[in-house]
């Protein structure tokens, strides 16, 4: 799967019901030998839409329960 054709997807995790973020939205961590995703990593923002400075959700791909039409359903993260 290439990353265009994920983008623009909502992140939503199943395991707490909220969602996370948009990706395209979000950085992604790459491996630069093979060119594979290994986590998205979301910014956190504060109330009002700011981002709140060096705080981020790391998404591991392995995480991915779903990835549907309109958005990628993951399990349960680490907030850190």
């Amino acid at each position: 799967m290439r990353y265009k054709d994920i983008s623009g997807k909502e992140i939503v995790d199943i395991t707490e019901g909220s969602r996370l973020g948009v990706l395209g939205q979000t950085d992604v961590e790459i491996h630069v030998n093979t060119g594979k995703i290994n986590a998205f990593v979301i910014p956190s923002y504060k109330w009002l839409g700011l981002k709140k400075e060096g705080v981020v959700t790391k998404i591991p791909w392995n995480s991915i329960q779903k990835i549907g039409e309109d958005m990628i359903m993951i399990k349960h993260i680490d907030p850190h």
